[in-house]
């Protein structure tokens, strides 16, 4: 379970004040609201990045656990953005073994089972560029998986897709959410991509 209580967001402009918000494991939270509105700046806020134009108060928990003092590498929450954001000058499978734990048994297999699950077995040699949209989403969800995170926030991760891909990734990433059985939270623009709840942060907004 993902929980964030009294939430205070204030920006240059404006404000963001969110009383409550939870993610059970297994769901899938939609975050949506004008271009600016802070939803990205809500996301960095759980992963522990630093945002030095922001100040943010809350209380942040995942599992039980208080994450408000942890840094990002403890914290176990993975990111996945519209770029995909592979490591350019890796192969597919050095892009998947980067993000798996070193005391991972069968590492090698393991990639090798994972591209096969995705029909991609045979771009294990290649490098990102060489893959399309799509190939890319579906390897960037595997690799923000490979680190076993507790929770997976989604930033716009369809939005540089077509209609008909866009449809076919949504499905493919909502099926690997539901069976890694964790809680993650998406931002888009476009209702049709959320799976469950939705909720609009204009109406937590204040000038």
């Amino acid at each position: 379970m993902l929980e964030i209580n009294h939430l205070t967001m204030v920006f240059k402009h404006h404000q963001l004040v969110i009383p409550k918000l939870s993610v059970a494991a297994g769901d899938v939270l939609t975050l949506t609201g004008a271009s600016g509105i802070g939803k990205s700046s809500l996301l960095q806020w759980i992963l522990g990045v630093e945002q030095p134009d922001v100040t943010i108060e809350g209380q942040l928990t995942l599992n039980g656990d208080d994450l408000g003092q942890w840094p990002i590498e403890r914290r176990q929450i993975g990111l996945v953005t519209q770029q995909a954001d592979l490591f350019p000058h890796m192969t597919v499978a050095q892009n998947l073994l980067f993000a798996l734990p070193k005391r991972h048994a069968q590492r090698q297999d393991w990639v090798a089972q994972q591209l096969k699950s995705v029909d991609l077995a045979q771009y294990a040699t290649a490098y990102p560029d060489q893959l399309s949209g799509g190939q890319r989403a579906r390897i960037a969800l595997l690799r923000s998986l490979a680190a076993s995170p507790r929770s997976l926030l989604l930033d716009e991760p369809f939005s540089a897709l077509d209609v008909k891909l866009r449809e076919t990734i949504r499905e493919f990433t909502w099926s690997k959410l539901l069976a890694a059985n964790m809680p993650a939270i998406l931002v888009t623009h476009d209702a049709a991509d959320a799976p469950g709840e939705v909720m609009n942060l204009e109406q937590y907004y204040y000038d």
